[in-house]
């Protein structure tokens, strides 16, 4: 039984890898953040059509 939780605690602790990797890698400064100009252009444009 116990081999069963710790095979299942490895399988999770290499999905959480796999998540945390492809979420991250080749950022410098990890998630990427909104730029505030952006959304005031946008706010002052006309709709698109």
């Amino acid at each position: 039984m116990g081999l069963i939780l710790l095979e299942a605690l490895a399988a999770g602790l290499v999905l959480i890898l796999i998540i945390w990797w492809t979420m991250f890698s080749g950022r410098n400064k990890g998630e990427l953040h909104d730029d505030p100009d952006a959304e005031r252009e946008d706010k002052d444009s006309p709709p698109k059509v």
